[in-house]
């Protein structure tokens, strides 16, 4: 989990088709389930199959890890950044 994302409904309906419902809070593991406007750090396969289908979610990058850099080019990450208005 290496990119830091701002959740889209997109997105989570997306990852919900391909097995992998964020929405549903899972208590056990103290997961709060996610919605649209959430930030959550990614699975970086996760997400580089949602931007290859047109649905990657907007990135923070101050607090995505530079690990992801050894998948895919600051470039690409650049392209989806997320600047806060605060």
């Amino acid at each position: 989990h290496v990119v830091c994302a701002l959740l889209t409904e997109r997105f989570l309906t997306f990852t919900k088709q391909r097995g992998n419902n964020l929405s549903i809070p899972i208590p056990q593991w103290q997961f709060p389930g996610l919605k649209a406007g959430d930030q959550w750090c990614l699975c970086i396969s996760r997400w580089l199959e949602a931007e290859k289908h047109g649905v990657a979610p907007p990135v923070k990058l101050e607090a995505t890890h530079i690990k992801a850099l050894e998948y895919t080019t600051l470039d690409v990450l650049t392209k989806y950044a997320y600047q806060s208005k605060t």
